[in-house]
């Protein structure tokens, strides 16, 4: 029996699909060559096998997701995994909210914010720069329309510049939509021992 994971933890659970996903060794060429670009450019996750069933959406995504997340230059690696993790704390999104976390831990080498995070959600003792991104993503997630110029301020007071406001605004937005539709595809599950 698994037991669905409810609490945020830097701990990276398994991710148990409702549907299931495609077989690599089963996969169609076109399902292959949408396969090509995983999201984190290491294995094939059981989301992306299961996002597989729709290729032309695949193809968008992946690449979409190397793009915000990863690409060089603009706001760092680790504050777009806080961008990430808040709203992936707002959409209550167990298995992304943890896989930000436990990445904003390694690039940082630290787990301090993310403690504090997880410990006091928004009132989380924060930098200021890291308050200005959590909170400006916090209010993206609930709803687009919160974020105004006063947040827009406020991250400039904070020293963004307009390339590492742009990355937040799509690291926010990508996982405002990518925790959604985790939400609906699977649930986080406890690790299974390995035999």
């Amino acid at each position: 029996m698994t037991r669905i994971v409810h609490k945020f933890t830097r701990s990276v659970p398994d991710w148990q699909p409702r549907v299931t996903p495609v077989k690599l060794e089963e996969a169609t060429p076109e399902q292959l060559d949408a396969l090509k670009v995983t999201p984190s450019n290491t294995k094939v996750s059981a989301y992306v096998l299961t996002l597989a069933h729709d290729v032309e959406s695949l193809k968008v995504r992946s690449p979409l997701f190397n793009a915000i997340m990863y690409d060089p230059g603009g706001m760092s690696r680790a504050e777009r995994e806080v961008g990430a993790l808040a709203a992936s704390m707002v959409n209550r999104c167990i298995y992304c909210a943890a896989v930000h976390a436990d990445r904003h831990a390694k690039l940082e080498k630290s787990t301090e914010v993310t403690d504090e995070l997880f410990l006091n959600g928004p009132n989380a003792r924060l930098s200021p720069r890291d308050r200005a991104i959590f909170d400006f993503a916090v209010k993206l997630a609930k709803a687009p329309p919160e974020a105004g110029a006063e947040d827009m301020a406020k991250l400039r007071e904070a020293g963004l510049s307009e390339e590492e406001i742009l990355d937040l605004i799509l690291s926010s937005a990508l996982f405002g939509w990518a925790n959604r539709l985790m939400h609906v595809l699977g649930d986080p599950v406890a690790k299974t021992a390995k035999a």
